[in-house]
């Protein structure tokens, strides 16, 4: 079965389109690599919680919408040998690319899928 990276972030509004580029930069590294597919999704009703939402943990501020992003990978063994060679790509060199929103507020992690339908 398929293996995810799953990822929340909050972008500023005025760097949409600097995100969407970002997007397609990086959808290229990680399908170079191995990946299936890429999907990113622009915030529409992502509404604050009073325990618990996504605006929370990413700690979205007023000027800034959620994005909830994944990547899809063939398995997991796909997904490590992609990774390691995604480290090593010069394309993803800080300097050739900036990331239009603040890396220490996004949250990620890996999902082994159990359920497709």
């Amino acid at each position: 079965m398929a293996y995810v990276d799953g990822f929340v972030a909050a972008v500023p509004n005025a760097n949409k389109q600097k995100f969407l580029d970002h997007a397609r930069y990086s959808a290229q590294i990680f399908k170079d690599h191995g990946a299936a597919k890429v999907v990113e999704n622009w915030g529409d009703d992502v509404p604050d919680g009073e325990l618990t939402s996504f605006p929370m943990a990413v700690k979205k501020e007023a000027d800034e919408t959620v994005v909830f992003s994944w990547i899809v990978w063939p398995s997991k063994e796909a997904h490590e040998k992609g990774w390691e060679k995604i480290m090593q790509d010069e394309r993803m060199n800080p300097e050739n690319m900036q990331m239009p929103f603040d890396g220490k507020r996004i949250i990620f992690g890996r999902f082994e899928t159990i359920f497709e339908d």
